[in-house]
């Protein structure tokens, strides 16, 4: 079983559906728990009713009481509160080191957490994450500098692990990079894990923005975990199955 403790969007596109959709394609059994219910369709985010830091843990006591969780991953984490009831939780229950989605703000711009949350979770959940994803405005953000070149994407990754995580994952889709001297564009992930680096590169995908990618690859990655995978494994499957979802998307 592999559990998400992130935030519900109604439309389906990101968050816990696309979670358990993903978690589903990797043959896992899914398990969530609500962080905040949100207001929005595939264009815009409304509004959101975070929930309070007891019924987030009610949740996962409830799932974790009677199953036992093989993989899992944290999103949408809006308040310093929540943040640190379920870094709580990691610590003290028998759950596995999570894959950490930093969540910010919706694709369309709607801020998904509260001033006070980020240095909660730099703090409280990287410390014990196994992995932590952000995208580059997310890596920006969590280090104070832009990131526009593969070594700055590089650089990125060891600030964040500096800050305590043990692995670090910069997605590069806000960041279109030259392929080779023969034209084309790339798309860069950078993996950290502990010092070790992997750079992962795949063609380009042109075409409208996707929404839930971040939330997809995550899933994936836990999902991966789940069933034994080793990290760089579980990372790569993600990738192919998030370019997957996109090509599919666009057409």
């Amino acid at each position: 079983m592999a559990l998400t403790i992130a935030g519900f969007d109604p439309s389906g596109g990101a968050g816990i559906l696309a979670d358990v959709r993903t978690f589903a394609a990797f043959a896992c059994r899914p398990a969530a728990a609500i962080t905040s219910l949100t207001f929005q369709s595939q264009k815009r985010v409304a509004g959101a009713e975070h929930q309070s830091p007891q019924v987030v843990a009610s949740q996962v006591r409830s799932i974790i009481e009677q199953h036992s969780i093989a993989g899992a991953k944290t999103g949408m984490m809006p308040t310093a509160e929540i943040v640190r009831m379920v870094a709580d939780l990691f610590r003290t229950a028998a759950l596995p080191a999570p894959i950490v989605d930093p969540v910010m703000q919706s694709t369309s711009g709607f801020p998904l957490m509260e001033t006070g949350a980020l240095p909660a979770i730099i703090s409280e959940l990287f410390p014990i994450a196994r992995l932590v994803t952000p995208n580059i405005p997310e890596a920006e953000a969590i280090i104070g500098r832009t990131v526009t070149t593969e070594a700055g994407m590089l650089e990125a990754a060891r600030a964040i692990r500096a800050l305590g995580a043990r692995a670090v994952l910069i997605k590069g889709g806000h960041l279109k990079l030259p392929q080779n001297e023969r034209g084309g564009f790339a798309a860069v992930d950078v993996l950290d894990d502990q010092g070790r680096v992997q750079i992962y590169r795949s063609d380009w995908i042109d075409g409208r923005s996707v929404r839930g990618t971040g939330c997809m690859l995550s899933a994936a990655i836990a999902a991966g975990k789940a069933h034994g995978h080793a990290l760089s494994e579980a990372v790569e499957n993600a990738r192919r199955f998030v370019a997957d979802a996109i090509r599919a998307a666009l057409d």
